[in-house]
């Protein structure tokens, strides 16, 4: 597969005669609707080229890579089965609990989710957050379990019991903004879930704040240890992304030069192979200017970005140093628009990560909206890690 960045005068019947592909296939894989108008800046995955393959075309990647993302239960059932056949594993978003450990499911049903995710040879994993029975985040929750030995031992008994009854294949540790005082309980905490989990063969992956030292400061940050973690988890998801949020300055949300500091980080303490870079499946729209505890942007997808800026009449530009697509746009009302989202020129640049630190996986937040070409270049770049596979593995390990 190539990428080719749209050029002024383009057209889809065009670009698909001179790399003598499908102009069907063309369309299809990169979520193009008619009348098939392109954005200049606009990056295309080709596939299916019948052309011989250019002697410096760079080598298809196929390291063996552990696939996830994360999606919630009312997901569309079409995006959910057109991503699965992508996936290693697929977490679902979200089982909170109460300050005495009792766990909370997900206001909507997951069975679905489960039977669907196994039947595609895919893991189904529970995705635990510190989510109260309102619903909201609560960091007060993780102090109430961790410190607690009764209440913990409630919560790892509720999610064995949770995980036998629904078959779902391990657990996800997602616990943000934990204060330092926890720190140590935090990781006592996981090493017993991982003494409960693992003589059962079930996995437990943790979901780590993007530090870039041991010393780093901050509530993202300094409840989180790297090293111990690692050494307690099946595999760790690095969450590589955020640095353009809904509420913070406009700028990219992923950026390239940001995610390698993270990542060169982790590999001083974290075996690569247990490390996931995570990958934003998302993009934001802002309004200008930007004014602290004021702007807020939309989030949109990277599909739905590129239709914005042909609606604009944008032009997409690529940040060379954060290695994102960007573009800028004018309202009815004359407001100026700043959107930043992965276009497959950024997403190969994180593939390329990966396999320069040999990392052992990808996580995706989050799987609620369909993106083909992104998928198609993983797949091109990677073989997956199915289920059968990913279990072989565990039971030799434990």
């Amino acid at each position: 597969m190539k990428i080719y960045v749209v050029q002024p005068g383009d057209t889809v019947d065009a670009i698909a005669d001179f790399f003598q592909v499908p102009v069907q296939t063309l369309i299809y894989d990169n979520q193009l609707v008619a009348p098939y108008e392109l954005a200049i800046g606009q990056s295309l995955l080709i596939g299916d080229i019948l052309t011989d393959p250019d002697p410096g075309q760079e080598t298809p990647l196929r390291n063996p890579l552990f696939s996830f993302g994360y999606a919630y239960p009312f997901i569309s059932p079409w995006v959910l089965e057109q991503t699965l056949p992508f996936l290693s594993a697929l977490h679902v978003f979200s089982y909170g609990f109460t300050q005495e450990g009792i766990l909370i499911p997900p206001p909507q049903d997951d069975r679905w989710m489960i039977d669907l995710a196994a039947s595609y040879d895919v893991l189904p994993v529970l995705t635990l957050t510190p989510l109260g029975a309102d619903g909201l985040f609560d960091n007060r929750l993780i102090t109430s379990v961790v410190q607690n030995s009764f209440y913990k031992e409630t919560l790892i008994q509720q999610l064995i019991l949770t995980l036998e009854q629904k078959k779902y294949g391990g657990v996800d540790v997602d616990f943000e903004y934990i204060p330092a005082s926890d720190r140590d309980a935090f990781t006592d905490f996981l090493s017993d879930l991982a003494a409960a989990l693992h003589p059962l063969g079930y996995r437990l992956s943790v979901a780590l704040a993007p530090k870039t030292s041991a010393e780093q400061t901050g509530l993202l940050y300094e409840g989180k240890d790297y090293a111990a973690i690692g050494a307690i988890a099946d595999s760790v998801l690095l969450m590589t992304y955020e640095w353009g949020y809904k509420y913070g300055p406009n700028m990219a949300i992923a950026p390239l030069n940001k995610v390698r500091q993270v990542v060169e980080y982790a590999v001083s303490e974290i075996s690569p192979e247990k490390i996931c870079l995570g990958i934003p499946n998302y993009g934001y729209d802002w309004p200008l200017p930007f004014v602290k505890d004021i702007t807020a942007a939309v989030t949109i997808g990277n599909v739905e970005a590129v239709r914005i800026a042909i609606r604009h009449s944008a032009v997409i530009r690529f940040d060379e140093t954060a290695q994102s697509p960007f573009f800028h746009y004018l309202t009815l009302e004359n407001i100026r628009h700043e959107v930043w989202f992965e276009d497959v020129r950024s997403i190969l640049e994180k593939f390329r990560l990966i396999r320069t630190f040999g990392l052992g996986g990808a996580g995706y937040w989050q799987l609620m909206r369909w993106w083909r070409a992104n998928w198609l270049l993983l797949q091109d770049r990677f073989q997956i890690v199915r289920l059968s596979d990913s279990l072989s593995e565990f039971s030799d390990e434990y």
